[in-house]
Protein backbone atom coordinates (compact mmCIF):
# COMPACT_ATOMS: atom_id res chain seq x y z
CA UNK A 1 0.00 0.00 0.00
CA UNK A 2 1.64 3.44 -0.73
CA UNK A 3 2.95 5.18 2.25
CA UNK A 4 1.12 8.64 1.31
CA UNK A 5 -2.81 6.55 1.00
CA UNK A 6 -5.35 8.65 2.59
CA UNK A 7 -9.28 7.79 3.07
CA UNK A 8 -11.75 9.69 0.84
CA UNK A 9 -15.21 10.02 1.54
CA UNK A 10 -16.83 8.47 -1.72
CA UNK A 11 -20.29 10.08 -2.77
CA UNK A 12 -21.89 8.64 -5.47
CA UNK A 13 -23.23 10.46 -8.32
CA UNK A 14 -25.10 9.59 -10.87
CA UNK A 15 -23.89 8.68 -14.70
CA UNK A 16 -26.29 11.57 -15.96
CA UNK A 17 -27.53 14.81 -15.12
CA UNK A 18 -29.46 17.63 -16.72
CA UNK A 19 -28.18 18.32 -19.99
CA UNK A 20 -26.28 15.58 -20.21
CA UNK A 21 -26.94 12.33 -22.81
CA UNK A 22 -28.49 9.44 -20.80
CA UNK A 23 -25.64 6.75 -20.36
CA UNK A 24 -27.35 3.40 -19.52
CA UNK A 25 -24.23 1.81 -21.13
CA UNK A 26 -23.04 0.62 -17.37
CA UNK A 27 -26.02 -1.79 -16.92
CA UNK A 28 -25.22 -5.84 -17.27
CA UNK A 29 -28.46 -7.64 -18.35
CA UNK A 30 -28.75 -10.86 -19.17
CA UNK A 31 -30.35 -11.77 -22.49
CA UNK A 32 -33.96 -13.37 -22.34
CA UNK A 33 -34.24 -16.75 -20.98
CA UNK A 34 -30.44 -17.02 -20.13
CA UNK A 35 -31.03 -17.30 -16.53
CA UNK A 36 -31.69 -20.82 -14.98
CA UNK A 37 -34.86 -21.44 -12.82
CA UNK A 38 -34.06 -23.36 -9.44
CA UNK A 39 -36.22 -25.57 -8.40
CA UNK A 40 -38.50 -23.76 -5.50
CA UNK A 41 -37.97 -26.06 -2.76
CA UNK A 42 -34.22 -25.74 -3.46
CA UNK A 43 -31.93 -24.58 -0.61
CA UNK A 44 -31.16 -21.08 -0.65
CA UNK A 45 -27.01 -21.89 -0.92
CA UNK A 46 -27.81 -23.35 -4.31
CA UNK A 47 -29.06 -20.51 -5.54
CA UNK A 48 -26.85 -17.58 -4.68
CA UNK A 49 -25.65 -17.13 -8.31
CA UNK A 50 -29.42 -15.88 -9.06
CA UNK A 51 -29.10 -11.79 -7.23
CA UNK A 52 -26.53 -11.08 -9.94
CA UNK A 53 -28.57 -11.89 -13.02
CA UNK A 54 -31.37 -10.70 -14.82
CA UNK A 55 -33.94 -12.70 -15.00
CA UNK A 56 -36.03 -11.76 -18.28
CA UNK A 57 -39.24 -14.05 -20.80
CA UNK A 58 -39.49 -11.62 -23.59
CA UNK A 59 -36.72 -10.66 -25.88
CA UNK A 60 -36.49 -8.15 -28.52
CA UNK A 61 -38.91 -9.88 -30.69
CA UNK A 62 -41.70 -10.02 -28.20
CA UNK A 63 -41.47 -13.97 -27.93
CA UNK A 64 -41.22 -15.59 -24.73
CA UNK A 65 -38.21 -17.91 -24.27
CA UNK A 66 -36.40 -19.57 -21.35
CA UNK A 67 -37.60 -21.43 -18.39
CA UNK A 68 -39.14 -18.77 -16.25
CA UNK A 69 -41.54 -18.48 -19.10
CA UNK A 70 -44.95 -18.95 -17.11
CA UNK A 71 -46.68 -19.99 -20.73
CA UNK A 72 -50.05 -17.99 -19.35
CA UNK A 73 -53.17 -18.20 -21.55
CA UNK A 74 -54.09 -15.50 -24.35
CA UNK A 75 -56.80 -14.33 -21.88
CA UNK A 76 -54.68 -13.95 -18.91
CA UNK A 77 -52.34 -11.67 -20.87
CA UNK A 78 -55.28 -9.44 -22.54
CA UNK A 79 -56.24 -8.88 -18.90
CA UNK A 80 -52.90 -7.90 -17.61
CA UNK A 81 -52.71 -5.89 -20.97
CA UNK A 82 -56.17 -3.99 -20.26
CA UNK A 83 -55.52 -3.54 -16.43
CA UNK A 84 -52.22 -2.09 -17.39
CA UNK A 85 -53.50 0.35 -19.98
CA UNK A 86 -56.21 1.23 -17.73
CA UNK A 87 -53.98 2.39 -14.64
CA UNK A 88 -51.80 4.68 -17.17
CA UNK A 89 -55.20 6.29 -18.44
CA UNK A 90 -56.17 6.57 -15.20
CA UNK A 91 -53.02 8.15 -14.05
CA UNK A 92 -52.90 10.61 -16.95
CA UNK A 93 -56.65 11.82 -16.23
CA UNK A 94 -56.08 12.22 -12.70
CA UNK A 95 -52.93 14.23 -12.81
CA UNK A 96 -54.69 16.83 -15.45
CA UNK A 97 -57.27 16.69 -12.49
CA UNK A 98 -54.22 17.89 -10.35
CA UNK A 99 -52.72 20.78 -12.65
CA UNK A 100 -56.60 21.67 -12.49
CA UNK A 101 -56.77 22.27 -8.45
CA UNK A 102 -59.23 19.19 -8.19
CA UNK A 103 -57.14 17.12 -5.52
CA UNK A 104 -54.29 18.18 -3.67
CA UNK A 105 -51.91 15.19 -4.66
CA UNK A 106 -51.28 12.74 -6.88
CA UNK A 107 -48.67 10.12 -7.86
CA UNK A 108 -48.33 7.95 -11.28
CA UNK A 109 -46.91 4.83 -11.62
CA UNK A 110 -45.90 5.58 -15.55
CA UNK A 111 -43.23 2.39 -16.68
CA UNK A 112 -44.42 0.83 -13.21
CA UNK A 113 -47.25 -0.71 -14.08
CA UNK A 114 -46.50 -4.42 -14.78
CA UNK A 115 -45.31 -4.47 -11.08
CA UNK A 116 -48.64 -4.20 -9.94
CA UNK A 117 -50.74 -6.16 -12.35
CA UNK A 118 -49.07 -9.42 -12.80
CA UNK A 119 -49.00 -10.85 -9.27
CA UNK A 120 -52.65 -8.97 -8.48
CA UNK A 121 -53.28 -11.62 -11.20
CA UNK A 122 -51.06 -14.27 -10.56
CA UNK A 123 -52.07 -14.45 -6.50
CA UNK A 124 -55.31 -15.55 -4.89
CA UNK A 125 -58.07 -13.52 -2.93
CA UNK A 126 -56.94 -14.23 0.66
CA UNK A 127 -53.31 -13.23 0.14
CA UNK A 128 -52.35 -10.21 0.96
CA UNK A 129 -50.74 -7.27 -0.81
CA UNK A 130 -48.72 -3.90 1.32
CA UNK A 131 -48.22 -1.98 -1.75
CA UNK A 132 -46.28 1.91 -1.75
CA UNK A 133 -48.02 4.46 -4.16
CA UNK A 134 -47.24 2.86 -7.11
CA UNK A 135 -49.18 0.25 -6.79
CA UNK A 136 -52.63 0.83 -8.29
CA UNK A 137 -52.27 -1.61 -10.90
CA UNK A 138 -53.51 -3.64 -8.03
CA UNK A 139 -56.74 -2.65 -7.66
CA UNK A 140 -57.14 -2.22 -11.35
CA UNK A 141 -56.64 -6.02 -12.16
CA UNK A 142 -58.94 -6.36 -9.62
CA UNK A 143 -61.74 -4.13 -11.04
CA UNK A 144 -61.65 -1.96 -8.20
CA UNK A 145 -64.46 0.94 -9.04
CA UNK A 146 -62.75 3.49 -10.80
CA UNK A 147 -65.41 6.38 -9.50
CA UNK A 148 -64.49 5.11 -5.70
CA UNK A 149 -60.91 5.87 -6.56
CA UNK A 150 -61.63 8.98 -7.71
CA UNK A 151 -63.52 10.08 -4.64
CA UNK A 152 -60.98 8.74 -2.46
CA UNK A 153 -58.75 11.29 -4.55
CA UNK A 154 -60.73 14.39 -4.15
CA UNK A 155 -61.51 13.60 -0.82
CA UNK A 156 -65.12 14.17 -0.99
CA UNK A 157 -68.55 13.17 0.68
CA UNK A 158 -68.56 9.75 -0.60
CA UNK A 159 -64.64 9.02 0.12
CA UNK A 160 -64.70 5.55 1.13
CA UNK A 161 -62.54 5.72 2.98
CA UNK A 162 -64.35 9.16 5.21
CA UNK A 163 -61.56 11.57 4.84
CA UNK A 164 -58.79 9.44 6.84
CA UNK A 165 -56.14 8.92 4.34
CA UNK A 166 -54.24 11.46 2.26
CA UNK A 167 -55.01 11.25 -1.52
CA UNK A 168 -54.03 8.28 -3.68
CA UNK A 169 -53.48 6.42 -0.04
CA UNK A 170 -55.68 4.19 -0.40
CA UNK A 171 -57.57 0.67 1.15
CA UNK A 172 -59.32 -1.86 0.15
CA UNK A 173 -59.37 -4.75 2.46
CA UNK A 174 -61.59 -7.02 0.28
CA UNK A 175 -59.36 -6.49 -2.72
CA UNK A 176 -56.17 -7.79 -1.38
CA UNK A 177 -55.25 -4.07 -0.70
CA UNK A 178 -53.33 -3.34 2.80
CA UNK A 179 -53.65 0.27 3.82
CA UNK A 180 -51.07 2.64 2.05
CA UNK A 181 -49.01 4.73 4.47
CA UNK A 182 -46.82 7.52 3.33
CA UNK A 183 -44.01 5.89 5.51
CA UNK A 184 -43.01 3.40 2.94
CA UNK A 185 -40.82 1.23 5.40
CA UNK A 186 -43.65 0.14 6.96
CA UNK A 187 -45.34 -1.98 4.20
CA UNK A 188 -42.19 -4.99 4.72
CA UNK A 189 -42.59 -4.93 8.80
CA UNK A 190 -46.56 -4.77 7.73
CA UNK A 191 -46.29 -7.77 5.88
CA UNK A 192 -44.04 -10.17 7.42
CA UNK A 193 -46.28 -9.84 11.01
CA UNK A 194 -49.20 -10.46 9.01
CA UNK A 195 -47.35 -13.36 7.21
CA UNK A 196 -46.29 -14.70 10.51
CA UNK A 197 -49.84 -14.63 11.84
CA UNK A 198 -51.31 -16.87 8.69
CA UNK A 199 -48.52 -19.27 9.54
CA UNK A 200 -49.55 -19.47 13.48
CA UNK A 201 -53.17 -20.41 11.84
CA UNK A 202 -52.23 -22.49 9.89
CA UNK A 203 -53.12 -21.11 6.67
CA UNK A 204 -51.93 -20.65 3.56
CA UNK A 205 -52.19 -17.67 2.37
CA UNK A 206 -48.85 -15.15 1.13
CA UNK A 207 -48.31 -11.29 2.26
CA UNK A 208 -46.15 -9.84 -0.54
CA UNK A 209 -45.03 -6.29 -0.26
CA UNK A 210 -43.40 -3.59 -1.83
CA UNK A 211 -41.00 -0.61 -0.91
CA UNK A 212 -38.43 1.36 -3.27
CA UNK A 213 -34.25 0.95 -3.36
CA UNK A 214 -34.04 3.85 -1.65
CA UNK A 215 -35.94 2.29 1.78
CA UNK A 216 -33.30 -0.62 1.87
CA UNK A 217 -31.19 1.96 3.50
CA UNK A 218 -33.37 2.12 6.30
CA UNK A 219 -33.38 -0.28 9.67
CA UNK A 220 -37.29 -0.84 8.58
CA UNK A 221 -36.13 -3.03 5.80
CA UNK A 222 -33.56 -4.90 7.60
CA UNK A 223 -35.81 -5.87 10.81
CA UNK A 224 -38.38 -7.27 8.58
CA UNK A 225 -35.93 -9.51 6.38
CA UNK A 226 -34.45 -11.14 9.46
CA UNK A 227 -38.02 -11.66 10.87
CA UNK A 228 -38.72 -12.74 7.68
CA UNK A 229 -35.63 -15.41 8.09
CA UNK A 230 -35.46 -16.45 11.31
CA UNK A 231 -39.49 -17.38 10.96
CA UNK A 232 -39.40 -18.31 7.54
CA UNK A 233 -42.73 -16.38 7.19
CA UNK A 234 -44.53 -16.93 4.15
CA UNK A 235 -44.20 -13.60 2.03
CA UNK A 236 -43.08 -11.96 -1.12
CA UNK A 237 -40.79 -8.67 -0.29
CA UNK A 238 -40.35 -7.01 -3.65
CA UNK A 239 -37.90 -3.95 -4.16
CA UNK A 240 -38.87 -1.72 -6.91
CA UNK A 241 -35.63 -0.58 -8.11
CA UNK A 242 -36.68 2.09 -9.99
CA UNK A 243 -33.46 4.00 -10.08
CA UNK A 244 -34.70 7.01 -8.63
CA UNK A 245 -35.59 7.48 -5.04
CA UNK A 246 -37.27 11.00 -4.88
CA UNK A 247 -34.54 13.03 -6.32
CA UNK A 248 -31.87 10.84 -5.05
CA UNK A 249 -30.40 7.93 -7.24
CA UNK A 250 -30.07 4.24 -6.87
CA UNK A 251 -26.39 4.23 -5.96
CA UNK A 252 -27.07 6.07 -2.14
CA UNK A 253 -28.41 3.00 -1.24
CA UNK A 254 -25.51 1.08 -1.89
CA UNK A 255 -26.76 0.52 -6.13
CA UNK A 256 -23.17 0.98 -7.21
CA UNK A 257 -21.77 -1.84 -4.44
CA UNK A 258 -23.93 -4.83 -5.35
CA UNK A 259 -27.87 -5.58 -6.62
CA UNK A 260 -30.69 -5.01 -4.18
CA UNK A 261 -31.57 -8.48 -4.86
CA UNK A 262 -28.22 -9.40 -3.55
CA UNK A 263 -29.10 -8.34 0.26
CA UNK A 264 -31.16 -11.26 0.69
CA UNK A 265 -28.31 -13.22 1.24
CA UNK A 266 -26.84 -12.18 4.75
CA UNK A 267 -30.41 -13.45 5.91
CA UNK A 268 -30.18 -16.75 3.78
CA UNK A 269 -32.73 -15.79 1.94
CA UNK A 270 -33.57 -16.28 -1.94
CA UNK A 271 -32.96 -13.47 -4.15
CA UNK A 272 -34.45 -13.23 -7.65
CA UNK A 273 -33.60 -9.68 -9.69
CA UNK A 274 -36.45 -9.81 -12.42
CA UNK A 275 -36.49 -7.33 -15.35
CA UNK A 276 -39.59 -5.54 -13.77
CA UNK A 277 -40.78 -4.29 -17.41
CA UNK A 278 -41.75 -7.76 -18.56
CA UNK A 279 -44.79 -8.81 -17.29
CA UNK A 280 -44.01 -12.12 -18.08
CA UNK A 281 -41.45 -12.16 -16.34
CA UNK A 282 -42.38 -10.55 -13.02
CA UNK A 283 -45.75 -13.30 -12.77
CA UNK A 284 -43.06 -15.95 -13.02
CA UNK A 285 -41.08 -15.04 -10.13
CA UNK A 286 -43.62 -13.88 -7.61
CA UNK A 287 -45.10 -17.06 -8.57
CA UNK A 288 -41.85 -19.37 -8.04
CA UNK A 289 -41.75 -17.42 -4.48
CA UNK A 290 -45.27 -17.76 -3.47
CA UNK A 291 -44.97 -21.69 -4.70
CA UNK A 292 -42.18 -21.72 -2.20
CA UNK A 293 -44.02 -19.93 0.40
CA UNK A 294 -46.72 -22.11 0.29
CA UNK A 295 -44.17 -25.34 0.69
CA UNK A 296 -43.12 -23.74 4.21
CA UNK A 297 -40.07 -22.55 2.31
CA UNK A 298 -40.03 -18.77 3.85
CA UNK A 299 -39.77 -15.50 2.62
CA UNK A 300 -38.35 -14.18 -1.07
CA UNK A 301 -36.30 -10.74 -1.67
CA UNK A 302 -37.30 -9.72 -5.20
CA UNK A 303 -35.88 -6.80 -6.93
CA UNK A 304 -37.74 -5.65 -9.79
CA UNK A 305 -35.55 -3.66 -11.99
CA UNK A 306 -37.34 -0.95 -13.85
CA UNK A 307 -37.43 2.94 -14.12
CA UNK A 308 -39.87 5.73 -13.33
CA UNK A 309 -40.77 7.50 -16.19
CA UNK A 310 -42.86 10.16 -14.63
CA UNK A 311 -42.06 12.01 -11.54
CA UNK A 312 -41.93 11.07 -8.06
CA UNK A 313 -45.51 12.94 -7.44
CA UNK A 314 -46.84 16.42 -8.87
CA UNK A 315 -44.61 18.25 -6.18
CA UNK A 316 -41.71 16.77 -8.21
CA UNK A 317 -39.85 18.23 -11.21
CA UNK A 318 -37.16 15.39 -12.54
CA UNK A 319 -35.88 17.34 -15.10
CA UNK A 320 -34.02 19.29 -12.33
CA UNK A 321 -31.55 16.59 -11.28
CA UNK A 322 -31.94 13.77 -14.51
CA UNK A 323 -32.12 13.85 -18.37
CA UNK A 324 -35.28 15.03 -19.58
CA UNK A 325 -35.23 12.06 -22.26
CA UNK A 326 -34.12 9.70 -19.98
CA UNK A 327 -37.10 7.57 -19.81
CA UNK A 328 -37.23 7.23 -23.41
CA UNK A 329 -33.52 5.83 -23.51
CA UNK A 330 -34.05 3.04 -20.75
CA UNK A 331 -32.87 0.09 -22.63
CA UNK A 332 -35.59 -2.93 -21.53
CA UNK A 333 -38.25 -0.59 -22.89
CA UNK A 334 -42.05 -0.27 -21.49
CA UNK A 335 -43.92 -2.70 -19.78
CA UNK A 336 -47.10 -1.80 -22.04
CA UNK A 337 -45.12 -1.79 -25.19
CA UNK A 338 -43.44 -5.04 -24.77
CA UNK A 339 -46.67 -7.21 -23.37
CA UNK A 340 -48.81 -5.75 -26.80
CA UNK A 341 -45.85 -6.69 -28.77
CA UNK A 342 -45.89 -9.85 -27.50
CA UNK A 343 -49.62 -10.61 -27.77
CA UNK A 344 -49.17 -9.37 -31.42
CA UNK A 345 -46.21 -11.94 -32.16
CA UNK A 346 -48.29 -14.52 -30.92
CA UNK A 347 -51.56 -13.83 -33.18
CA UNK A 348 -53.71 -13.11 -30.23
CA UNK A 349 -54.12 -9.16 -30.61
CA UNK A 350 -53.48 -6.34 -33.06
CA UNK A 351 -53.58 -2.13 -33.22
CA UNK A 352 -57.26 -2.34 -33.97
CA UNK A 353 -58.34 -4.10 -31.54
CA UNK A 354 -55.96 -2.01 -29.57
CA UNK A 355 -56.99 1.38 -30.19
CA UNK A 356 -60.78 0.32 -29.57
CA UNK A 357 -59.75 -0.56 -26.22
CA UNK A 358 -57.79 2.54 -25.36
CA UNK A 359 -61.22 4.58 -26.45
CA UNK A 360 -63.66 2.50 -24.10
CA UNK A 361 -61.18 2.73 -21.23
CA UNK A 362 -60.71 6.56 -21.96
CA UNK A 363 -64.15 6.62 -22.12
CA UNK A 364 -64.70 4.63 -18.12
CA UNK A 365 -62.30 7.17 -16.83
CA UNK A 366 -64.00 9.76 -18.16
CA UNK A 367 -67.61 8.68 -16.59
CA UNK A 368 -66.22 7.72 -13.31
CA UNK A 369 -64.22 11.40 -13.13
CA UNK A 370 -67.13 13.51 -14.18
CA UNK A 371 -69.68 11.00 -11.58
CA UNK A 372 -67.30 11.70 -8.92
CA UNK A 373 -66.66 15.50 -9.25
CA UNK A 374 -70.49 15.34 -9.12
CA UNK A 375 -70.56 14.85 -5.55
CA UNK A 376 -67.44 17.70 -5.05
CA UNK A 377 -63.89 18.04 -5.87
CA UNK A 378 -61.20 19.46 -3.37
CA UNK A 379 -62.40 22.10 -0.71
CA UNK A 380 -66.27 21.98 -2.18
CA UNK A 381 -67.26 18.26 -0.96
CA UNK A 382 -65.64 16.35 2.16
CA UNK A 383 -66.99 13.32 4.32
CA UNK A 384 -68.89 14.41 7.54
CA UNK A 385 -66.61 16.05 9.86
CA UNK A 386 -67.54 13.89 12.98
CA UNK A 387 -66.52 10.97 11.07
CA UNK A 388 -62.85 11.70 12.94
CA UNK A 389 -64.58 9.96 15.97
CA UNK A 390 -65.44 7.02 14.48
CA UNK A 391 -63.20 3.88 13.95
CA UNK A 392 -60.46 4.66 16.77
CA UNK A 393 -62.05 3.61 19.93
CA UNK A 394 -64.34 1.03 20.63
CA UNK A 395 -66.26 3.37 23.25
CA UNK A 396 -65.60 7.13 23.39
CA UNK A 397 -65.19 8.91 27.27
CA UNK A 398 -66.80 11.78 28.30
CA UNK A 399 -64.66 14.42 26.58
CA UNK A 400 -64.93 12.71 22.99
CA UNK A 401 -68.44 12.94 23.21
CA UNK A 402 -68.46 16.25 24.23
CA UNK A 403 -66.47 17.30 21.21
CA UNK A 404 -68.26 15.28 18.65
CA UNK A 405 -71.48 17.15 20.20
CA UNK A 406 -69.48 20.65 19.33
CA UNK A 407 -68.61 19.75 15.88
CA UNK A 408 -72.09 18.13 15.10
CA UNK A 409 -73.80 21.64 16.75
Amino acid sequence: MPTDYKPRLHIPTPVSRPGDTPDFSRLDLSAAGAIRRPETCAAEAQMRDIPFALIRVLDDAGQAVGPWNPQLPPEVLRRGLRAMLVTRVFDDRLFRAHRQGKTSFYMKSTGEEALAVAPSLMLGRHDMSFPTYRVLGWLMARDYPLVDLCHQIFSNARDPLKGRQLPILYSARDYGFYSLSGNVGSRFGHAVGWAMASAYRGEDHVALAYIGEGTTAEGDFHEALTFASVYRAPAILCVTNNQWAISSFAGIAGGEETTFAAKAIGYGLPGLRVDGNDFLAVWAAVAWAAERARAGQGATLIEFFTYRAAGHSTSDDPTRYRPADEAAHWPLGDPVDRLKAHLIAIGEWDEERHAVLLADLDRDVRAAVKEAEQTGTLGNSKPPVAEMFEGVFKELDWRLIEQRREVEA
